[in-house]
């Protein structure tokens, strides 16, 4: 089975809530797009904090070219949790997708530009509406 295995959830992830088959018509796009093979997706359970899905779905990589996740916010908060994914997809030669970003980890320089995004974000969360300051 060679191709790319997209990645839903079921539950909101960083303040966001997006249906499960808008997730898939995203990924399958971007598959599209790429002329990539998408293997529908594996979805995650519903448990806040789950990542079980995702750790199946790593843990099947090497029949795999990659996998799509939605989003990069669909990553377990933890940056160990976080590298440790990044250093299986790597070490395996594969490559892991966000289709709502159109980011790819491919390369060890990615890590640090993916991590980056993520601390712009986790900032942002932070600072104040304008319009909750008038």
């Amino acid at each position: 089975m060679s191709g790319f295995q997209g990645y839903v959830t079921s539950r909101p992830f960083q303040g966001q809530r997006v249906p499960q088959h808008v997730q898939n018509l995203v990924i399958r796009d971007y598959c599209q797009a790429r002329d990539m093979t998408y293997l529908l997706s594996g979805t995650e359970y519903a448990m806040p904090g789950s990542s079980l899905m995702l750790k199946k779905l790593l843990d099947g990589l090497e029949l795999l070219d990659g996998i799509v996740l939605y989003s990069l916010f669909q990553l377990p908060d933890s940056p160990q949790v976080r590298q440790e994914i990044f250093l299986k997809v790597l070490t395996q030669k594969k490559s892991l997708h966000f289709a709502v970003e159109t980011l790819i980890l491919q390369d060890e320089n990615d890590c640090q530009r993916l991590e980056d995004i993520w601390g712009v974000f986790q900032v942002m969360r932070h600072i104040p509406n304008v319009q909750e300051m008038i």
